[in-house]
């Protein structure tokens, strides 16, 4: 169950995958992962781990639910 807070890309991309999406592919200046007709855009990898907020808007895009993110 991962708690909601700072995490790494490679565990924002395990996570992801786990719910259902597929990539990351790369595209034109970030990657992305597709889940259906849905398109997400990823932070590229950087020193920091993903900040709260920034993951907070991620799944507000993904449609996925606070809930939903815990229990993956």
């Amino acid at each position: 169950m991962p708690a909601f807070g700072p995490v790494s890309r490679r565990e924002l991309v395990r996570l992801l995958r786990r719910a259902g999406f597929d990539g990351p592919f790369e595209g034109g200046r970030h990657a992305f992962m597709v889940k259906g007709d849905l398109t997400l855009v990823i932070p590229n990898p950087h020193k920091g781990d993903i900040s709260r907020d920034l993951l907070r808007r991620l799944l507000r895009q993904a449609g996925i639910s606070h809930e939903e993110w815990e229990s993956l």
